[in-house]
């Protein structure tokens, strides 16, 4: 049956104006996104397929563009459609914490940042810049590959700093295998960054390891 056909409670577009966005499944949410099904197949039939595929929404949605372009009812149009979807998002929650009060909550950080890493193939070493009161200057990616002592440069780190004219910073990586328990040489790092981050009076507000939906952070555990 065509979803045109469907009673108007049913039919996912007038159940997010009627309820909001939150009312609709995963598959309902896909099948607005694809507009149209395909042959003898409805937008959310198409939608429940590709979800069954590729396992659930978010594997759907970090998936290559080769593998999301060999789906059924996908192609490369869709998938440039999802990933300027995907950057607005992620530009959404960046903007939210350029609002002078965003820094005063833990939470905001870590909603940010794991949104911004978690899916991050590979582990993503980086900085979040701040002013004076504490406002988001930049995002800043800075070492990629595996993070340990000999891989990451405090003074590389000190020097970004500097030339933004941040006054303080927050420290940011992310665990690919998605436990993001800090490790020995997280924590060694760490203490090694903040003493060259205090040689030239900046301060590090918090260091994040990012995991799969979580974040843990040293300040909350005491590891400053």
């Amino acid at each position: 049956m065509k979803i045109a056909d469907w009673p108007d409670a049913e039919r996912p577009r007038e159940k997010l104006l009627h309820k909001g966005s939150e009312s609709l499944s995963d598959a309902e949410l896909l099948a607005i996104f694809l507009r149209t099904g395909v042959a003898g197949t409805n937008a959310v039939d198409l939608a429940r397929q590709l979800l069954s595929r590729f396992g659930s929404l978010r594997s759907l949605l970090s998936a290559s563009q080769q593998e999301f372009c060999s789906a059924r009812g996908l192609g490369r149009a869709k998938y440039v459609q999802l990933q300027a979807v995907l950057e607005m998002a992620r530009r959404y929650l960046q903007e939210s914490l350029l609002r002078e009060q965003a820094f005063c909550s833990a939470e905001d950080t870590r909603r940010y940042l794991i949104g911004r890493m978690r899916d991050e193939p590979n582990e993503l070493f980086a900085m979040l810049l701040l002013d004076s009161q504490h406002r988001l200057i930049t995002f800043k990616p800075m070492f990629h590959g595996t993070i340990d002592a000999a891989s990451v440069y405090p003074r590389v780190l000190v020097k970004t700093a500097l030339d933004l004219h941040a006054a303080a910073v927050i420290l940011a990586h992310n665990h690919p295998s998605g436990v993001a328990e800090p490790s020995e040489a997280d924590k060694q790092i760490t203490h090694r960054i903040c003493a060259a981050m205090a040689l030239v009076d900046i301060r590090v507000l918090d260091h994040f390891v990012v995991g799969d939906g979580e974040a843990v952070s040293f300040a909350e555990r005491g590891l400053l």
